[in-house]
């Protein structure tokens, strides 16, 4: 049952739109897909996708599903899709992301997202994907790891310290702030038992403490993406226009239009002093198929351009380990960029980059090759996920054997002896190390079907 003050609140936003809303209540929540496009192409995915579904109208790659397990099926362990709630794909997409733009998702766990982001930067773009809670920053680091993205760069901190740390150096921010989210009572009865006009402003007042430092990241002629999962005037209309008072060298730009086609516009609320926020975009569940969302693209003109210095904790490979390395690179892949080889705390990393890594809050940097042991390395996981296609060896699997391998099992190949990649469709799926037509499974053991 939704709290009789949460009814009344909608009765005043929707007015006439209000019996529409409630009723959307009565009906399942619709769950959706994206395809992973640094992975497979969607039309060569939907010509072996078993899950159907109807593609969704506002946001590119995506699909509704009503297919049992797709959580646990090989394409979803190889990264070939992300299940994602349709609503929150609508934010991500209402920007066009360039392929060279340098992007900070601050609240990104568990990366829905940064994915979508990730997607669409090129080899020079470069994403920071940010959680501050080690947690979930542990759950965000391993699906960008399932995904396959090799730029990017996770890392577990406050707001405050990355404007210190960063500066006016990005593109883009994504702030997905944390809110009370009234856009998910039809799907979680925690979301409406936690729910409280208290709560709202709480809520309301983390939010504009949040964007208070997020100014400081946005470069000249960047973008703030500001999205919840609620609906209050407090934490959406009210709080971006008084952080547009705050910082009049932003302002409201209009989304994309396929999402400002499925979406209502913005409220026009008494004392409201930014003219156009009708440009802000409502998700609601009666309009779109979806839960609730809101959204705010805003473009900064001005800023003071500083760029604070710090020192990357990238360092070169030691020369007592170099030898270990480059023979394990050169007898495992086709090519790579030696110079992209770099040490990060124990691990070898592959970044391709020049950005200063900064100390102390980076979870994980581009490519975890692996840890040098006595003698050899060990290889991580990510390796295979975000590489596999420059290996020498490759194991391609039907969906069954990937089931077996899925379950750590061993599998027969044909492959000469060494690291390989094992696939299906061509998509990197994990690990393994082939001994005389025996591959042993090196697929990590806490992501191992039961």
């Amino acid at each position: 049952m939704l709290p009789v003050e949460f009814e009344n609140r909608m009765k005043k936003i929707l007015n006439e739109d209000y019996d529409k809303f409630i009723a959307s209540y009565d009906e399942t929540p619709v769950r959706a897909f994206r395809i992973n496009t640094k992975k497979i192409s969607e039309e060569s995915f939907n010509k072996v996708s078993p899950f159907g579904g109807e593609k969704i109208p506002f946001a590119d790659s995506a699909y509704y599903f009503n297919y049992d397990g797709i959580g646990n099926h090989p394409f979803h362990h190889a990264g070939m899709v992300y299940i994602q709630e349709p609503a929150a794909m609508s934010s991500a997409a209402s920007i066009e992301v360039q392929p060279e733009w340098k992007v900070l998702d601050l609240c990104a766990a568990p990366g829905g997202k940064s994915g979508q982001i990730a997607s669409q930067l090129g080899d020079n773009g470069l994403l920071i994907s940010n959680e501050i809670i080690p947690s979930r920053c542990k759950i965000l680091t391993g699906n960008m790891e399932r995904m396959g993205f090799g730029n990017v760069i996770t890392t577990c901190t406050d707001a405050k310290r990355l404007s210190e740390l960063f500066g006016e150096e990005f593109d883009l921010v994504v702030v997905d702030a944390p809110c009370s989210g009234e856009g998910m009572f039809r799907k979680d009865e925690n979301a409406v038992s936690e729910w409280s006009e208290e709560n709202v402003k709480l809520c309301a007042d983390r939010q504009q403490e949040i964007l208070g430092y997020i100014n400081l990241l946005v470069k000249d002629g960047g973008f703030l993406l500001y999205s919840t999962c609620t609906f209050s005037l407090e934490e959406n209309e009210k709080c971006v226009d008084a952080f547009i008072k705050n910082h009049p060298e932003f302002e409201l730009v209009p989304v994309k239009k396929n999402v400002r086609n499925h979406t209502a516009d913005g409220i026009n609320f008494d004392g409201c002093e930014t003219k156009n926020i009708n440009l802000c975009r409502r998700f609601y569940p009666h309009i779109s198929n979806g839960e609730g969302q809101f959204i705010a693209l805003m473009k900064k003109t001005g800023g003071n351009g500083i760029i604070p210095k710090r020192k990357t904790v990238l360092e070169e490979v030691p020369k007592s380990e170099q030898k270990i390395v480059f023979d394990f690179l050169d007898e495992t892949l086709t090519d790579y960029n030696k110079n992209c080889v770099k040490k990060y705390k124990e691990n070898i990393v592959y970044f391709d980059s020049d950005f200063s890594v900064p100390s102390g809050v980076a979870f994980s940097c581009g490519v975890t090759i692996g840890t040098v042991k006595k003698n050899y390395i060990q290889p991580h996981h990510q390796f295979f996920m975000a590489m596999g296609n420059k290996f020498r060896r490759k194991i391609e699997l039907t969906v069954n054997e990937a089931d077996s391998y899925l379950k750590g099992n061993t599998i027969p190949c044909t492959c000469e002896n060494g690291w390989a990649v094992v696939t299906i469709e061509g998509c990197s799926l994990g690990g393994a190390k082939a001994v005389n037509g025996t591959a042993k499974n090196h697929y990590p053991k806490g992501l191992r079907k039961v």
